[in-house]
């Protein structure tokens, strides 16, 4: 019934598309102004709707330079209930600073600064009160008020940009074309048996430019389940609740079955608000199993705390050491 909607719409798209490729025209030519920085701004953003693996590929490149720099990340902080820059501190909740914030906060606390602004160059003039030496900007490819120092673009494997329509017949934000803005154009979730071959024919249909690099990656999920209490082995689960609240739970779903777990999966859409009555239904199943940003808005109720669990996903990178050099070397230049 959507898709049928969505094709019904497609008289508006040409306007959708004039829009944002005159905006993007505009910043081309200088007309409409972009802030850039002294110091590395790293953008990770995409050119469509939806889950590519955002999050996971901020958590990369936090590991990868925390060690060396004073590293700061800046998001939106989608659905959030407060307004302007906030900056993550003890009282920092999924409320106050969005789920995905709040991952990186619980995760790396201590270790990073964590920041929420919908203003991208306001949020930057904040952190600099912290003297932050590298700022990883989430989900802010089409924030172009600020010029980034380096662009890494995400599109996954099964939904290519290259393929699709922008928005609302399609799902891309703004004309492909704006691909040409990436540094590094990493293709998500791919198969774990991707052949060589395979790479080099995808790689031909992305066509990426001389400063374009491609890389390809992979989910990998633990064996393991996780709360804030202990830990469950996966082959030692009879039956659970799945509880998903992201842009895309296919990869996970078709995990859990390829394992032949026994679960029923409650599918609410991406940054789902769970009301009295979700969590009236979830006190009722006797083990939950969810992801690690849904955890982040669940754990917080009492009547959880025992039977909710997230499972851990690590993000394997084709090439790793080849893309850690091209970050380290843009953010020593």
């Amino acid at each position: 019934m959507m898709k049928i909607f969505r094709f019904m719409l497609f008289p508006i798209m040409p306007i959708y598309y004039f829009v944002t490729w005159s905006r993007n025209k505009l910043y081309d030519l200088g007309i409409k102004k972009s802030v850039s920085y002294g110091f590395p701004v790293i953008c990770v953003g995409n050119l469509s709707t939806g889950g590519t693996g955002k999050t996971p590929m901020i958590e990369y490149l936090i590991h990868l330079l925390k060690a060396d720099y004073k590293v700061a990340t800046l998001s939106r902080g989608y659905k959030r209930k407060t307004k302007g820059f906030q900056l993550a501190d003890k009282n920092a909740t999924a409320e106050t600073i969005g789920d995905e914030p709040f991952q990186f906060y619980s995760k790396f606390r201590n270790e990073i600064l964590v920041a929420v602004d919908a203003n991208r160059c306001d949020g930057i003039q904040s952190l600099l009160h912290e003297n932050p030496e590298v700022i990883l900007l989430d989900d802010a490819y089409q924030h172009r008020k600020v010029k980034a120092g380096f662009n890494i673009l995400l599109t996954t494997y099964n939904n290519p940009y290259f393929n699709d329509l922008v928005l609302p017949t399609g799902n891309l934000r703004e004309p492909k074309g704006g691909a040409i803005r990436a540094n590094i154009i990493m293709v998500t979730k791919c198969p774990n048996d991707l052949s060589d071959n395979e790479k080099s024919k995808y790689i031909k249909r992305i066509h990426p430019e001389k400063h374009q690099h491609v890389f390809f990656s992979s989910i990998a999920y633990s064996d393991s389940l996780c709360s804030a209490e202990e830990t469950k082995a996966i082959d030692k689960l009879e039956s659970f609740t799945l509880v998903t609240g992201i842009a895309n739970s296919k990869p996970l779903v078709d995990f859990l079955r390829s394992e032949n777990l026994n679960f029923e999966h409650l599918n609410f859409k991406d940054h789902h608000d769970f009301t009295e009555e979700d969590i009236s239904t979830l006190e009722k199943k006797e083990l939950i199993v969810t992801t690690e940003k849904d955890f982040m808005r669940l754990k917080q109720y009492e009547s959880l705390k025992g039977k909710l669990f997230y499972l851990p996903i690590t993000v394997i990178i084709d090439e790793a050491s080849k893309m850690n050099q091209l970050i380290k070397d843009f953010v020593n230049s």
